[in-house]
């Protein structure tokens, strides 16, 4: 594990610096951060917990002896932040997770947003930590895998990402949880039990060159509102979701006949523009729609799965509030 030097910034925060304890904790705030993440499954509920975490670290400084590193110090005390807080919350999930797909003719309104999983930008992934981390940066925010993460009890979530995520040693794990290492152990089976049930994310990432004229087209395919074109692009078996609206539509045709009815048709050419960009680490558009004035205004993000040039899956994310926590402009 990388290590940091940190004691004189400790013993100025021990005094009182703000400012020292800050330099202290800043190597270790983008993978408590990427933790947050995987444990809440929401951009915007893992920068409350962090925050939660990082304010009880400052005012639990004067107990940390540093017979462990800070860096595990602080996953101890994030980690029990997020536990506090999960063990009151309904797990987040996507629309395929509450139900079987929905006809392209159904209108469904949207649901409490806070129900379904958020996506997540590329800056958050967090280098792995150890040799012996079983899922890489990528995998480890894959949707799939964060839906199948949230199945788990918040203790078993827990245990999985320390473990085979961050990389501590199951005797590690069982010091920061507060269990004995059979209880550990018991938890990390349990949980990956249930990973391996659950479908793995297909084996493409955003770095893949020929996905480029997939996303290509796909733009095209929505600023010109040809339902035809889309269709082409995707597998028979593609699947759309549009959270917060719980209903989601399997198969090309379907997905084709929902969009050109209830998009397409009333927007007509021209009233869609695209950014692109990365989420989870696949790639992902960022749509705006222009107003009246022709200012394009954020809509929601795109996530796009593709295998062998062709998009299986869509998850469009209808959350204008996303494209600040991405970086993206707020106008186009």
């Amino acid at each position: 594990m990388q290590s940091y030097v940190v004691q004189p910034e400790l013993d100025a925060a021990r005094g009182g610096d703000h400012a020292a304890f800050a330099r202290a904790i800043e190597p270790f705030r983008r993978e408590l951060r990427a933790h947050c993440y995987r444990m809440a499954g929401s951009l915007l509920d893992a920068d409350d917990l962090l925050q939660e975490s990082l304010l009880r670290a400052w005012r639990g400084l004067a107990g940390f002896e540093g017979r462990a590193s800070l860096r595990t110090w602080l996953y101890r005390v994030t980690t029990h932040a997020c536990l506090d807080q999960l063990d009151r919350k309904t797990p987040r999930l996507l629309p395929s997770d509450l139900g079987p797909p929905s006809a392209p003719e159904d209108v469904a309104p949207p649901i409490e947003a806070s129900g379904f999983i958020q996506p997540c930008p590329a800056e958050l992934y967090a280098d792995p930590a150890s040799p012996a981390a079983r899922y890489e940066r990528r995998e480890a925010v894959a949707l799939a895998f964060l839906v199948a993460l949230q199945l788990l009890t918040p203790k078993q979530r827990a245990a999985l990402i320390l473990r085979d995520v961050v990389g501590f040693e199951a005797s590690e794990c069982a010091e920061l949880l507060g269990l004995s290492v059979a209880a550990v152990n018991s938890a990390l089976q349990r949980a990956r039990e249930v990973l391996a049930a659950r479908p793995s994310a297909p084996a493409n990432r955003n770095a893949d060159p020929a996905n480029e004229q997939v996303l290509a087209k796909y733009m095209a395919a929505w600023e010109r509102a040809d339902a035809d074109a889309l269709v082409a692009l995707l597998r028979d078996d593609a699947t759309l979701a549009m959270p917060p609206i719980a209903q989601w539509l399997r198969g090309a045709s379907a997905i084709g006949a929902s969009i050109g009815a209830m998009v397409f048709a009333l927007a007509g050419p021209g009233k869609f523009v695209f950014v692109p960009t990365e989420a989870n680490g696949l790639p992902a558009l960022a749509e705006y729609a222009r107003d009246a004035a022709g200012i394009g205004r954020p809509q929601s993000i795109h996530v796009l799965e593709i295998i062998d040039g062709r998009i299986s899956a869509i998850t469009a994310f209808i959350d204008s509030a996303l494209f600040a926590s991405f970086g993206i402009a707020a106008t186009v």
